[in-house]
């Protein structure tokens, strides 16, 4: 099969699928900060009564506390919720859960978490999400070039892998920014980790394609980048979905008998693993043909 002879569908569907996620970025919320960039308060409480979020959601309205977050939690008990507020101090802590209880469930609450972020430290997370994205894409960046420093121009490697991370980075947060318009879906720090880890996967995979692509040149000096590419994609094809199913089946696994703390850290595993394979195959490598094929050059010069 000819992949790289069809990079410009690759490219043209990925284009499309991130211009989606972008216009979600654009519409409020957008990609919706939880707790651990804007600071608040968390609370996780199982109430004795029957209750639905919009009532805890309009008796907390009454309270003063606009715009709070409430969701009911999908594993554990019947009538468990998490519910997301400003600050909290210990004693406006207790008086709200004493005016839920009065008004909502007089058979009584049982606080299951609480959790305080101070907005400095909200803050120093931000920038320290920041510092950890931009190191892993020099360090990584840096690693491949290194790696391929004997191949004729091995910054094009490097440059390839930061485009298919990039491109599977832009997708995970653009379905995250759907997540937060459609269904109000926060993300936090545990966002970021698996973020992190989606980049490492991919750029994993990346790198086996191209180690692959490296051996062809070397084997087969004769034939064309192309023809290498495309044997290389080809020879790549089944470690590269054997691996990413295996992995699938472990998270749904842990999707359905896990807790709710970590099925955010799973959703973005799930998408990373499913778009990092992806980009592996049909944007990572195009990518390296296109650059030495001057596909951009040429697409500017017309």
């Amino acid at each position: 099969m000819d992949f790289v002879g069809k990079r410009i569908w690759f490219f043209v569907f990925s284009l499309i699928v991130i211009l989606v996620g972008v216009v979600f970025l654009i519409i409020s919320p957008g990609l919706k900060p939880g707790i651990d960039f804007t600071g608040g308060s968390t609370l996780r409480l199982s109430f004795e009564n029957d209750v639905t979020q919009s009532q805890i959601r309009t008796k907390l309205t009454e309270l003063g506390h606009d715009g709070a977050i409430v969701q009911k939690m999908t594993s554990g008990e019947e009538g468990n919720y998490f519910i997301r507020v400003g600050e909290l101090q210990l004693p406006e802590k207790k008086s709200l859960l004493s005016s839920l209880q009065e008004s909502l469930s007089p058979d009584g609450i049982n606080e299951l978490s609480f959790d305080l972020v101070s907005p400095i430290v909200a803050s120093e997370t931000v920038l320290n999400a920041f510092y950890a994205v931009l190191a892993a894409v020099i360090g990584i960046f840096l690693y491949i070039w290194w790696a391929f420093r004997n191949m004729p121009s091995p910054l094009k490697y490097g440059f390839a892998a930061i485009l298919a991370l990039a491109h599977d980075s832009f997708i995970v947060i653009g379905i995250f920014s759907m997540f937060g318009y459609l269904f109000d879906v926060e993300v936090n720090a545990m966002f970021l980790i698996a973020l992190l880890t989606v980049v490492g996967y991919s750029v994993n995979d990346t790198i086996v394609v191209f180690d692959r692509v490296r051996e062809n040149i070397i084997l087969y000096p004769a034939r064309s980048l192309r023809d290498n590419a495309n044997s290389a994609i080809a020879e790549s094809l089944g470690r590269s979905l054997n691996t990413s199913l295996t992995l699938l089946f472990t998270l749904l696994a842990l999707m359905v008998f896990g807790g709710d703390t970590i099925k955010e850290f799973l959703w973005v595993l799930l998408i990373g693993v499913i778009v990092g394979t992806y980009s592996s195959l049909a944007i990572a490598t195009p990518a390296l043909f296109s650059w030495e094929n001057r596909d951009f050059s040429k697409l500017f010069n017309r």
